[in-house]
């Protein structure tokens, strides 16, 4: 028999048994869907982290109070500090020649009212060079002014959210709010951004970092944004902002800076670990589908005995029957295989049209890989099934035994 006969025969047998086919076909693609799905939302969740962080700004630094050293209790795990964070640290940080901009961040919540209406909302004290370092955009009016940032003024910026919530279809600009028992006058309102970091930057309120000390009766500082120069100058940034606040604390090493691109470094090997495990996973699904696709052929040889037997009658070598099972269980796997992918990508596209923000999509070495452990699974349990029948006597198996 050549290869294109061996084909031929192999192809009708599998249409030629259609309830086995559908049986293993919907086995080996639930097995190539799985894969499928689960990379592409493992690869969604990476992509979606990863732009979060990406989105806060570039050449970017957080400096956060505490030691970066864990402390074995529950969340958070950074080390108690001897002394919080100032304003007047953030302000001789930005003495250092390799930083371009820092925004000190205070952050609460409070009761903002217009009128009679009202919400509890973030408050986010901060700077002028808040917009920058965030890459905030503005819908109306301005920003907070620049100055002495140790200077409260009674400026706010509302969120695009809450401005349509206070005033709706009305101007926002230089109405007076309230916020806690403080009266403010809007300044200007965000752009819709979404949120960013867990943050719905359409519900926030942005005063005055000394504003915003004043308001909450609390004086230390949340973070410190600090934007580096160039990318090249993030490590000495580092480096410099360590050195001043050490020697602004006599001596406490008690601050953590952590710089955007190890977060985002971090969090890819975690979602790509996650990914390959999910993987991993679902790839026992195939294996299971080459078990069914094995019992299956099993089942076959039995009923076709008396084929197998005439075969071999009319001259096919063992070889060539063991060629036909093979070619059966090849095809099996590759329309199976192909079948999960397209069902794997439909359920994909389903998914992104209702989570937008996941933006899914399956790595190509996912597809590639389930395709090609489908087909190996697929040949290697149909190995058993067509030895079986290639060692079939053909006298013996055309009289049925």
């Amino acid at each position: 028999m050549t290869a294109r006969d061996v084909l031929i025969y192999a192809a009708g047998s599998v249409l030629g048994y259609r309830a086995r086919t559908l049986l293993t076909l919907l086995a080996m693609g639930i097995g190539v869907a799985s894969v499928v799905m689960l990379t592409a939302l493992g690869e969604g969740a990476r992509r979606f982290v990863t732009g979060e962080f990406q989105s806060l700004g570039t050449h970017l630094l957080i400096v956060l109070p505490g030691r970066s050293e864990t402390t074995g209790g529950p969340p958070p795990l950074l080390g108690e500090t001897p002394r919080d964070l100032t304003l007047e640290d953030a302000l001789a940080i930005e003495r250092s020649r390799a930083v371009r901009l820092i925004a000190p961040i205070a952050v609460g919540s409070a009761g903002v009212s217009y009128r009679e209406r009202e919400r509890e909302v973030m408050i986010l004290g901060s700077t002028a060079a808040f917009l920058d370092v965030r890459r905030l955009k503005m819908s109306t009016g301005r920003f907070l002014p620049a100055g002495d940032p140790r200077r409260s003024s009674p400026l706010c910026v509302l969120g695009a959210k809450l401005k349509n919530e206070l005033f709706g279809a009305e101007p926002a600009i230089g109405r007076w709010v309230r916020i806690g028992d403080r009266r403010f006058r809007v300044a200007g309102t965000l752009a819709s951004e979404g949120h960013s970091i867990g943050v719905d930057l359409g519900d926030i309120v942005i005063v005055p970092v000394a504003a915003a000390q004043a308001l909450f009766d609390s004086y230390s500082l949340f973070r410190i944004l600090v934007e580096a120069r160039s990318e090249d100058a993030i490590p000495k940034a580092g480096e410099d902002i360590r050195r001043i606040i050490r020697q602004r604390h006599e001596g406490e090493d008690d601050v953590t800076v952590i710089t955007q691109d190890a977060v985002v470094a971090t969090f890819d090997k975690i979602f790509t670990a996650l990914t390959l495990t999910v993987a991993g996973i679902a790839s026992i699904s195939l294996v299971v589908a080459g078990i069914l696709i094995m019992n299956v052929m099993l089942v076959a040889v039995s009923q076709r005995t008396s084929e197998v037997g005439l075969l071999k009658a009319l001259g096919a070598s063992s070889g060539a029957v063991l060629r036909v099972f093979l070619a059966e269980a090849t095809i099996l796997s590759l329309v199976g295989a192909a079948a999960g992918v397209a069902a794997g990508y439909v359920v994909i596209e389903l998914i992104d049209q209702a989570y937008p923000l996941l933006s899914l999509a399956a790595p190509l070495w996912a597809v590639a890989s389930a395709v090609l452990v489908a087909l190996i699974t697929g040949v290697l349990f149909g190995v058993l099934p067509a030895r079986r029948a290639a060692k079939l006597d053909p006298v013996a198996a055309l009289s049925g035994r």
